[in-house]
């Protein structure tokens, strides 16, 4: 290779690399992943993905299960400050189902619910405390036959997902507890059905 074809050649290989800097430098910066939004976010109970059902010893022998048709509420998750959250719940009485109308009518009567003068179960949390990832320790107020008495409960967060249906984000969570119903002053036929009555709450729900 002669000298005028090798500086030539360095020739354009400088004018490359000066072009390659120029424009390295010109391109704009790699956009940063977008990070997930802390803030407060609000769900609504989605009653038709939520269940509640109860469980209740009958004769001293055996478990017998119902449920409640009707559940509404909200939840406020903050994901950085877990002690922020809530949780707002209510059951409609007169939804209970145990798969016998007659029953059924005698729970809703004042011997049981008394659904009639008392329509509402309500819950409503004072606290929230993160004991995992998933897990949270729930306090609150539960109301039932028109008696309010002091409830804790363990709850985990069982899905996070984007709402197929539309925008936002629906979440799941669910608890399992036992409670007493005397002391909420149902004590009607105690020689035949249990006391502790166990419920276990599963919810679904939409960000607002």
């Amino acid at each position: 290779m002669s000298l005028r074809t090798r500086s030539l050649t360095v020739l354009a290989l400088g004018g490359l690399f000066a072009a390659l800097l120029v424009s390295a430098i010109a391109a704009p910066a790699p956009a940063a992943a977008h990070a997930p939004v802390a803030a407060p976010t609000q769900f609504e109970i989605d009653g038709v993905h939520s269940s509640v059902i109860f469980r209740i010893q009958h004769s001293g022998v055996s478990y017998f299960h119902g449920r409640f048709n009707s559940i509404q509420g909200l939840i406020t998750v903050d994901a950085e400050k877990p002690e922020a959250s809530s949780v707002e719940l209510t059951i409609a009485a007169e939804s209970v189902d145990t798969n016998n109308g007659k029953r059924d009518d005698h729970i809703r009567s004042p011997d049981f619910l008394n659904a009639s003068e008392f329509p509402e179960i309500q819950f409503k949390s004072d606290s929230v405390k993160a004991l995992g990832d998933k897990t949270f320790e729930i306090a609150g107020k539960l109301t039932l036959h028109g008696e309010t008495k002091p409830v804790t409960v363990k709850a985990e967060q069982t899905g996070l997902a984007k709402n197929p249906r539309g925008e936002g984000q629906i979440t799941g969570f669910e608890t399992t507890f036992t409670v007493k119903r005397s002391d909420f002053g149902m004590d009607q036929m105690l020689d035949s059905l249990g006391d502790e009555v166990r419920l276990t709450v599963a919810v679904e729900a939409r960000s607002k």
